[in-house]
């Protein structure tokens, strides 16, 4: 059975997860506010993120100094972490005016005016045995200050998580965000002909790396995964002998359970912000309900009693709303409830059909997968239904997930098929809340429903 949630155009983390040596923070250098610099020098503003067309920083992120090869991995993964980012313009190397080991504790901000860096990124890496130091600097060249600084250890192994948690501080200090480098993505890895389609759980960073699969597509055909809170656990739904069911599975041992004994199928399921839960579906005789499970005593409670189908439940971060989709107004719609299932409101205002809401991880908008006209739209709107806004459009744009932060995007996209069936590819994109920097994730194989972690612990 398919519900109008899940209905699409259909022809249509175990122990080697990459989880590295410890990360410790060894020092932390002392840096002035950068409010403060932009009073005293006229510094420019940080990026800002929600505006309609921001403009990306002209950024000098230099090649660490020490271990050349160590150095030069990092630099290049800070790098392109930023520029994925869409408000960072790293400035080519060639232009840069001293090195890294020139510029010690003083760079000559005037020279890197010259070539208009805004901001400039130096520091070492050092090598003892496998284990590494990483030291950094942020600079304000404007306001001619140190930002940030921090010393990391990790085995070399976790040189990849280093260079997204540098990525992930120096995003932090430019744009008073959290960032979102140093995080993963499980997906539905998709692969075979449309009419034996193999589905099965996949992850990896998300920059592309580290890429593996979970589940076997011979045993189980796995849909709609998504992260605990903490990372190191996943639920989603499966079909085991042709019989939908929702599954906890642990990343770290990768041993997995069915959650509840059902009668009916179970799926669309998700954590709620304490992980304490999984909201999820559940449909019997052609209803749909929503349920609330705790993991703890496994017991199931009912929160929606309609004769209309009721899924896609997503908390709000507090814990104490629900938005999900329903067609009890003759459409398909978004509405909010309470965590007890009462003071259900209809919150869409627009024509079309809404399905698959979730609540952003900073409680300030709803995205939502969006029907109309042909065309399949990705959207965000407030929790009171205003504000309206659609950042994609195409055949079909389905399955929105928030990065940890709250200002990026990501969803799967379908080609259509042509007449003979060819065709239908289905691929990872990501997009900023302002729409502006729509960008395809390379994956090997077609995915589709991803999940974007936290950050990693």
């Amino acid at each position: 059975m398919q519900t109008a949630v899940e209905s699409r155009r259909r022809s249509r983390l175990s122990k080697n997860l990459l989880r590295s040596s410890l990360f410790a923070v060894l020092a932390l250098f002392a840096v002035p506010q950068f409010a403060e610099a932009q009073q005293s020098s006229g510094a420019p503003p940080r990026v800002r993120i929600d505006t309609a067309n921001p403009q990306p920083m002209p950024i000098a992120v230099m090649n660490l100094a020490g271990d050349a090869r160590l150095g030069a991995d990092i630099t290049r993964i800070v790098s392109d972490d930023l520029e994925r980012s869409g408000l960072f313009k790293p400035i080519d190397p060639k232009a840069f005016v001293q090195t890294s080991e020139q510029v010690g504790t003083a760079p000559r901000f005037a020279d890197w005016r010259l070539i208009n860096a805004q901001a400039l990124v130096s520091g070492a890496v050092t090598l003892q045995g496998n284990q590494m130091r990483v030291e950094f600097r942020l600079w304000d060249v404007f306001g001619e200050a140190q930002m940030e600084g921090q010393v990391l250890a990790a085995g070399t192994d976790g040189l990849r998580r280093v260079a997204h948690k540098i990525a992930d501080a120096i995003y932090k200090s430019l744009t008073a965000e959290d960032g979102y480098f140093d995080t993963q993505l499980v997906f539905v890895a998709e692969s075979g002909p449309a009419d034996n389609r193999r589905k099965q759980l996949a992850i990896m960073d998300q920059d592309g790396f580290g890429y593996r699969t979970l589940t076997d597509p011979q045993r189980v055909r796995a849909l709609t995964p998504r992260f605990s809170p903490t990372a190191r656990e996943l639920t989603y739904m499966a079909y085991v002998n042709d019989v939908p069911r929702v599954y906890l599975y642990n990343i770290d041992t990768g041993q997995q359970e069915i959650l509840g004994n059902f009668s009916g199928m179970t799926f669309a399921p998700r954590f709620t912000p304490d992980g304490q839960k999984v909201l999820m579906s559940f449909a019997e005789n052609g209803n749909s309900e929503i349920y609330s499970m705790d993991l703890r005593t496994r017991r199931a409670t009912r929160l929606t009693d309609s004769p209309a189908i009721d899924t896609s439940p997503s908390a709000s971060p507090d814990g104490t709303k629900i938005v999900f989709n329903s067609d009890r107004g003759g459409v398909t719609a978004l509405y909010v409830m309470n965590a007890d299932g009462s003071g259900v409101q209809k919150i869409s205002p627009g024509r079309g059909r809404y399905n698959t809401p979730v609540w952003s991880p900073r409680g300030d908008y709803i995205a939502f997968t969006k029907q109309e006209g042909g065309q399949f739209q990705i959207g965000v709107m407030r929790p009171d239904g205003t504000g309206e806004k659609i950042l994609a459009q195409s055949y079909l744009d389905e399955g929105p997930t928030w990065a940890p932060n709250g200002r990026v995007l990501m969803f799967f996209r379908q080609q259509p098929t042509d007449a003979q069936g060819r065709g239908g590819s289905s691929r990872l994109v990501s997009v900023d809340i302002t729409g502006r920097n729509l960008r395809e994730v390379t994956t090997p194989t077609d995915a589709s429903d991803p999940a974007w972690s936290p950050l990693i612990p």
